[in-house]
């Protein structure tokens, strides 16, 4: 889902640093720790046991490391690695997918929350003309 969402977002020229961490977050955190953003909004596909497409914001104390997550580091720890280097703030959308097993086609309840949530938040870091 994070990497619809970004593509998305990168097409409309938000003003945002936007990384596409695709299935591999984990060979992001030292340019993220470079950059030092002050938030850090991750969108992921995360199984919170909730019907498919639905969406929720998670700070990351409220995942714990047994959280399902399609890639090798689990969200958690991939935060904790972050922040041990900068303080930053960080969010998590989850967004519930309807299968989670990698390589598999986004269901349309799923598609439906990317476009949603991809809109919303081209309004908000879309400068005013």
């Amino acid at each position: 889902a994070g990497p619809l969402v970004c593509q998305q977002l990168r097409r409309a020229k938000v003003c945002a640093g936007l990384i596409d961490a695709g299935t591999v977050p984990e060979n992001y955190i030292q340019p993220i720790i470079k950059k030092a953003p002050q938030n850090l909004l991750i969108i992921d596909a995360i199984d919170f046991g909730a019907s498919s497409g639905t969406i929720s914001i998670f700070k990351p104390e409220q995942l714990n490391s047994s959280v399902f997550s399609t890639h090798a580091l689990s969200p958690r720890l991939f935060v904790d690695m972050v922040c041990q280097n900068i303080k930053v703030d960080v969010y998590f959308v989850g967004i519930q997918p309807a299968q989670t097993q990698i390589g598999q086609s986004v269901s349309a309840e799923v598609n439906q929350v990317i476009q949603w949530l991809t809109h919303t938040l081209t309004e908000i870091f879309t400068p005013e003309k």
